[in-house]
């Protein structure tokens, strides 16, 4: 590749913001550091502040692109909170996926617990990550609604603030159950092996439409084409093939807004769900006592 210009050097970079779990951050720097050689200029992946500031940074055009939950989309683009057209979305290698732009919730439980199914689990307590996340979240309200339960299908339910906190209150035992993003867990599992032995999973819910990537339509038309073509062709260059093999995708697929038409069916039937009568708030990190950590809001 030939040696960047004077002009090029002195460019802005372009912000790359992924909300996404944060065991894919070392993906996001990887990607940005791709783009930035094929696209002859510099590409910065933010993964230093918390996500709700990534969040507000994508919302506002600050960030120029990256990559949301798919419930966070539809939320944003049909109440117009952000300018933004869809980018692309990743094809998860492994014969789940079916060579698609989907992913699974995994229904999780502690390794020796006395659960099966999850019918099992009604009456139980259940951990999410946050309100806004499909995976972790809508689709547990949605999977509730078809069996026609509206309120209290579980005992509690507390939110962990992340996938992997959700995943470590299972596997200590604090809750009885969660719904993890598939390849979340898929690489929460290749970096903590041990965590392999300490969780079941007992229902797979899904599959839904893959997160997708973004972009701010402040950004020009022709580098948000550059972009969108490096992004389909990774997977045709050896470098772009390790890249994604870091996250265990195949490649990225096009996508169009009505992709998306799967999870707006899905939150609609979810809003008729109230998983509990009460919600514990339990933070990043699990203290001793969690009880007198715990703070509850009614809802």
């Amino acid at each position: 590749m030939p040696p960047r210009t004077t002009a090029e050097k002195t460019e802005k970079a372009l912000v790359l913001a992924s909300l996404m779990a944060p065991n894919a951050d070392p993906f996001y720097r990887e990607l940005a550091g791709y783009l930035s050689d094929v696209l002859g200029r510099r590409v910065r992946s933010v993964d230093k502040v918390d996500w709700t500031v990534r969040e507000q940074m994508l919302h506002k055009g600050r960030a120029d692109f990256g990559f949301v939950c798919g419930l966070q989309y539809v939320q944003v683009v049909d109440r117009g909170l952000a300018d933004w057209d869809l980018l692309v979305a990743a094809v998860p290698a492994g014969a789940r996926y079916c060579d698609s732009p989907v992913y699974f919730s995994d229904v999780v439980v502690k390794a020796d617990s006395p659960f099966h199914t999850f019918d099992d689990l009604r009456g139980r307590s259940w951990a999410f990550n946050e309100p806004t996340s499909h995976s972790g979240y809508n689709v547990a309200r949605y999977h509730v609604a078809l069996k026609g339960v509206p309120v209290g299908f579980f005992r509690q339910v507390v939110s962990g603030e992340a996938h992997q906190n959700s995943l470590r209150l299972v596997a200590k035992g604090v809750v009885d159950a969660a719904a993890i993003d598939s390849t979340v867990l898929e690489q929460e599992l290749r970096d903590h092996p041990k965590l392999a032995g300490q969780v079941r999973i007992i229902d797979t819910l899904g599959p839904s439409p893959i997160p997708p990537g973004v972009i701010s339509r402040k950004v020009p038309a022709s580098i948000r084409r550059d972009i969108r073509a490096a992004m389909l062709a990774m997977h045709d260059r050896a470098e772009g093939r390790r890249v994604l093999a870091l996250a265990r995708y195949a490649r990225f697929a096009p996508v169009t807004d009505l992709d998306y038409d799967r999870i707006r069916e899905m939150a609609r039937l979810a809003e008729t769900v109230r998983l509990s009568g009460e919600t514990a708030i339990l933070g990043p990190v699990l203290p001793e006592d969690t009880a007198a950590s715990r703070r509850v809001r009614r809802g």
